[in-house]
C-alpha cells in the first residue's frame, strides 16, 4: 500500500524555489483596465460599491450585486488600507480565498479546499495575463509582485469559471486589474521598513504623449526578514527583489483602446545549506479594444511570458509562454447577449535536472487551441436571466476536452438577487504528472504517469446577494464533486517501488461562504467574512493509494474575518483586521487568530504617514506545512511614506 504524502514534499520542492472590464462613468467604451478612481471608492455608500461593475464572470460589464456567482471585490482603498505590503497579503481581504504564509516568501492560496504550495485549481490573471505555471499548474507567489497603488482592484471568484477562462479555473479565478496610465498621473514616492519587512521603496511617475495617449514608469525593491524555525531560531530564508514596469495607454478614437505594458523583475532568496535560489523574468502584455456599436465590441490580447528559477541542487527552470486571445461581444434581438472567443498558447519549457529530482524529456514544447462561447438570455427581461456556454479546449496531453455550464440570475427585488449554477470544469495535467520523477536517475522511487488523465469537477452553487441601505449581505452555498484526483499508485506489487502519479482518487467538498458590509457612519465601515469548508478524499476500487487526499488538500474547515475602517478627524484614519482559522487536521498546525493594526495621518493631502502591525497576537505562529518542514511567521511592525506629487 502506498502513501500519497511522499509526493509531497517532491511536489513542494518545485514549489518552493483576462484583465476585467470596468466602465467608466463619463465614456460609453468599455476598457478592460478601467475603473473607480481610490477617492471615489473612498465616498461610495453601500449601495454604490454593490453597483460596481465586473467582468470575471461572463466576460462582460455587470453589477456586482446582479452577478450570478460568488465574487467579492478588494478595492484599491481596502488593500491600502489593509496595510498589505505584497499581493498574497492583499488577497487575505477575499474571506472567500484560503490564503495561509508558509515562511518569508511561499504562500498556500486556493478557494473552496485543496490549498498546498502546488495549490493547481485556482486560475491567476494579472491584467489577462496567466501566471500560473504548466511546471504544476499552480503560482509560484513569491515572483507575482505588482505595485500594491497601481491596483484599480482584484475580483476573486470562488468556484469554477472554466467555461470563460478555460483549464485550471476550477474551484476559483483571481483578477488583478491594474489602473490606466491615464489615472496614475504625475509621481508618487513610498518607502520605509521594520522588523519583517527591512526594507522596501516605490517610484512611479506618469505623463502624457500627446493628446490621445499616457504613459507610467515604475520600479520598486524589498528586503524581507527570514521565517522562524519551530524553536524560534532563523530559518536561513530571507530575500530581496527589485522589479520594473511601464505602461501606455492610447486612445486614437472615442470607439477605440489600445494598451501596452510590461514588467522586468530580479530576485535572491536565502536558502538553508546551499545557494541562494535565483529568479528573474519579464513579459509584454498587449491589448486592442474596438467599440463596433453599442451592440457590439472587439478585443484582441496577446502576450509573451518569460520566467527563469533556478533552485540549486534541486532543479532550474527556463520558461516562455506566447499567448493569442480573440473575444466578440454582440447583442442578438432583445434578449440575448453573446460573448464568444478564440485562444492559442505556446510553451517552451526546458529544465535543468539534478539528482534529487528530473523531468524527462527535460526540454518540452506544448500547445493549447481555445474556443468559448456564452449567451446571456434574458427570459424575463431585468427579472430572470440563463446564462449558458461552453469551453471547448485542445491540449498536447488529453486531446479535446470540454467545459460546459449553465448559471440563472433571478432578481427578486430592487434590493436582493438570487442565483444558482451547474459547472464542469477540469484541471489538466501538468508536467508534475507526467513527466516527473524522483530520483533524477533510474531506479526512480516516484514515476510521472504517463496516461494521467484530467481531474473533472461537476459543480453545483446556489447564493444570494442582498443589499439595503447601509447593509451589503452575500451568502454563497457549494456541493462539488471531483473525479480522477491525483494519487500514487503501487504498479507492480510486492515491489514497492516505483510508484506511479495516477488518477486513483475521487473527492467531494461542500459548504457556505457568507460576507457582510455595513456602514455604521459615514466615517466608519465594518466588513464581516465567514467561511465553512468539508472536503472528503477517498481512493477508488482497484487503489492502492491510503492518503485519503492528505497531499491533495490542507485546508481549516472554517475561517472567520472581520475589518473595521475608521476615520478621525484631523485626517486620522484607524484600520483593524481579526482574522480566525480552523486547524489543518492533515497537518497537525493548531487553530491560530491574529491582529492587524494600521494608523494612518495625512498632514497635508497628498502625504500618508502610517504605522503598520502585522500578526501581533503572538510573538510567531504556524500557519501551513508539515511538522518536519514547518516554519512560523514572526510578529512585524514598520513605518511607511507615501508622497504623490
Amino acid at each position: 500500500m502506498v502513501d500519497a504524502k511522499a509526493v509531497t514534499l517532491c511536489v513542494a520542492l518545485l514549489a518552493s524555489s483576462r484583465a476585467a472590464a470596468a466602465q467608466r462613468p463619463d465614456s460609453s467604451a468599455q476598457r478592460p483596465d478601467s475603473g473607480p478612481s481610490l477617492e471615489a471608492l473612498k465616498r461610495l455608500s453601500v449601495e454604490q460599491l454593490m453597483n460596481v461593475e465586473v467582468m470575471s464572470v461572463s466576460r462582460r460589464p455587470e453589477r456586482l450585486l446582479r452577478a450570478p456567482s460568488a465574487i467579492q471585490v478588494i478595492t484599491q482603498n481596502d488593500i491600502q488600507r489593509s496595510g498589505a505590503s505584497s499581493l498574497p497579503e492583499a488577497l487575505r481581504l477575499a474571506s472567500n480565498l484560503d490564503v495561509a504564509q508558509v515562511d518569508s516568501r511561499q504562500w498556500a492560496i486556493s478557494a473552496r479546499g485543496f490549498n498546498s504550495t502546488s495549490a493547481n485549481k485556482l486560475l491567476v490573471l494579472i491584467d489577462g495575463r496567466t501566471v500560473y505555471t504548466p511546471l504544476f499548474s499552480g503560482v509560484f507567489w513569491d515572483v507575482q509582485d505588482v505595485p500594491l497603488s497601481d491596483i484599480d482592484r482584484i475580483e476573486v471568484i470562488s468556484g469554477p469559471g472554466a467555461t470563460l477562462w478555460g483549464a485550471n479555473a476550477v474551484n476559483g479565478v483571481i483578477n488583478v486589474i491594474t489602473k490606466d496610465a491615464g489615472d496614475t498621473q504625475g509621481g508618487l514616492l513610498s518607502g520605509g521598513g521594520g522588523t519583517e519587512l527591512r526594507g522596501f521603496g516605490t517610484a512611479r511617475y506618469g505623463g502624457r504623449l500627446g493628446s490621445a495617449a499616457h504613459y507610467r514608469l515604475y520600479g520598486k525593491g524589498f528586503a524581507r526578514d527570514e521565517s522562524a524555525l519551530p524553536d524560534g531560531q532563523g530559518a536561513s530564508d530571507d530575500w530581496h527583489a527589485w522589479q520594473g514596469g511601464y505602461r501606455v495607454d492610447w486612445d486614437p478614437s472615442t470607439a477605440t483602446h489600445a494598451t501596452v505594458h510590461g514588467d522586468l523583475y530580479d530576485g535572491r532568496i536565502g536558502q538553508p545549506a546551499a545557494a541562494d535560489i535565483a529568479v528573474s523574468g519579464r513579459n509584454i502584455v498587449g491589448r486592442w479594444t474596438h467599440t463596433v456599436s453599442a451592440s457590439s465590441d472587439v478585443t484582441a490580447a496577446l502576450y509573451y511570458d518569460r520566467t527563469h528559477r533556478d533552485i540549486p541542487g534541486t532543479f532550474a527552470e527556463d520558461l516562455d509562454i506566447y499567448d493569442v486571445d480573440l473575444q466578440h461581444r454582440l447583442r442578438l434581438g432583445t434578449r440575448h447577449d453573446v460573448v464568444w472567443g478564440l485562444g492559442y498558447r505556446l510553451m517552451n519549457d526546458h529544465v535543468t535536472n539534478s539528482s534529487l529530482l528530473a523531468f524527462l524529456p527535460p526540454h518540452v514544447t506544448r500547445e493549447w487551441f481555445t474556443g468559448f462561447v456564452q449567451d446571456e438570455i434574458a427570459i424575463v427581461p431585468d427579472r430572470f436571466h440563463l446564462d449558458i456556454g461552453t469551453k471547448v479546449e485542445h491540449n498536447d496531453y488529453t486531446g479535446v476536452e470540454v467545459q460546459p455550464s449553465a448559471r440563472v440570475n433571478w432578481t427578486l427585488s430592487p434590493a436582493g438577487t438570487m442565483w444558482a449554477a451547474a459547472s464542469r470544469a477540469l484541471r489538466t495535467p501538468s508536467r508534475v504528472d507526467r513527466e516527473f520523477f524522483v530520483p533524477g536517475q533510474a531506479p526512480y522511487v516516484i514515476a510521472g504517469g504517463p496516461d494521467f488523465d484530467s481531474e473533472e469537477e461537476l459543480a453545483y452553487e446556489l447564493g444570494y446577494r442582498h443589499q439595503s441601505g447601509s447593509v451589503a449581505l452575500s451568502v454563497a452555498t457549494f456541493y462539488n464533486r471531483y473525479s480522477g484526483l491525483r494519487s500514487l499508485e503501487q504498479v507492480s506489487p510486492p515491489t514497492a517501488f516505483p510508484v506511479v502519479i495516477g488518477n486513483g482518487q475521487d473527492g467531494e467538498s461542500y459548504g457556505a461562504e457568507v460576507t457582510g458590509d455595513y456602514r455604521a457612519t459615514t466615517r466608519w465601515r465594518l466588513h464581516v467574512g465567514y467561511t465553512e469548508l468539508r472536503v472528503h478524499i477517498w481512493a477508488n476500487p482497484g487503489s492502492t493509494d491510503t492518503s485519503h487526499g492528505s497531499a491533495e488538500s490542507a485546508s481549516p474547515d472554517r475561517q472567520f474575518s472581520l475589518r473595521s475602517l475608521v476615520d478621525f478627524p484631523a485626517h486620522v484614519r484607524l484600520d483593524v483586521g481579526v482574522r480566525a482559522l480552523g486547524a489543518i487536521a492533515v497537518q497537525q498546525v493548531p487553530a491560530y487568530g491574529e491582529l492587524g493594526v494600521r494608523l494612518t495621518w495625512s498632514p497635508v493631502g497628498n502625504l500618508d504617514l502610517a504605522l503598520v502591525g502585522q500578526n501581533l497576537l503572538h510573538a510567531r505562529h504556524a500557519e501551513f506545512g508539515a511538522a518536519a518542514t514547518r516554519r512560523e511567521i514572526e510578529r512585524g511592525v514598520y513605518g511607511t511614506v507615501e508622497w504623490r506629487f
